[in-house]
């Protein structure tokens, strides 16, 4: 998912419905015609145009990168390292697109990542963009989230950005469980998202949803994780959609 702008309704290189009713979002995201989810292969359908470059990774806002590279770093440093914190030994970013995330964010604090993104082209590229740390990544996965399942017990650190929303609620509520499952110790997921001012939006051009805080919240209790911070991203233009930072770690009684 991109950085999205409002107007009269939420703008980037397209264009956002109004609010609409959960009813009508379930019927939309739950289509299936031969046997495949419509709300998904629209999705695949929309990257295969994306150039698998930084700049479109970001949605063409390629000058937000470094604000959005800097309010990451921070709030990450605020989980790992230390007693009590998260190791920095392993990563995983999903929806990892080329990377950008893994080379700005994740490998000047972990010692490995692993990287997971339903288009093989974006995967592809990796290595070139990350000049020189390539062999610091230990695993590509060519998976959607809702297909992916995090090894058990091995990551400090699951990145997801600009990616949620294109998980159904149902599959975000499992896929959030099965990330659970994958911390070690301590280990955090961060989620970093547009997030709506009220209720919830669909975007039929590239079939994704933006959530508000609530639904957002609503959604982590019930996987059973427990929040320890969230922060709305800094220095962004006012017609932004807001993007928002949450930080989570298993729930009592987990193990």
């Amino acid at each position: 998912m991109f950085l999205t702008r409002w107007t009269e309704y939420a703008v980037t290189p397209k264009q956002h419905p109004p609010l609409l009713s959960h009813v009508k979002l379930y019927a939309l995201t739950s289509q299936v015609i031969n046997g495949e989810m419509q709300f998904y292969a629209r999705a695949k359908h929309f990257y295969r145009d994306v150039p698998a470059t930084e700049e479109g990774m970001m949605g063409d806002y390629i000058e937000l990168s470094n604000t959005d590279v800097e309010s990451s770093r921070e709030f990450l440093r605020k989980f790992v390292g230390g007693v009590g914190k998260a190791g920095t030994n392993r990563a995983l970013d999903c929806g990892s697109g080329i990377g950008r995330i893994s080379k700005h964010v994740l490998l000047p604090v972990f010692k490995s990542v692993e990287l997971v993104d339903m288009m093989e082209n974006f995967l592809a590229e990796v290595p070139n963009y990350l000049q020189g740390k390539e062999d610091r990544v230990e695993m590509y996965y060519c998976k959607s989230l809702q297909e992916f399942t995090p090894a058990p017990q091995r990551y400090d650190v699951i990145w997801i950005q600009w990616v949620s929303g294109y998980l159904t609620d149902k599959d975000l509520l499992e896929f959030l469980i099965r990330c659970q499952n994958g911390l070690k110790d301590n280990g955090v997921i961060i989620l970093k998202d547009n997030v709506a001012r009220e209720g919830c939006t669909l975007d039929c051009l590239d079939s994704s949803v933006i959530r508000d805080l609530n639904i957002l919240h609503s959604l982590i209790e019930m996987s059973g994780l427990t929040i320890l911070r969230e922060e709305r991203q800094e220095g962004f233009p006012e017609q932004c959609v807001p993007v928002w930072m949450l930080a989570m770690q298993k729930g009592p009684g987990h193990s």
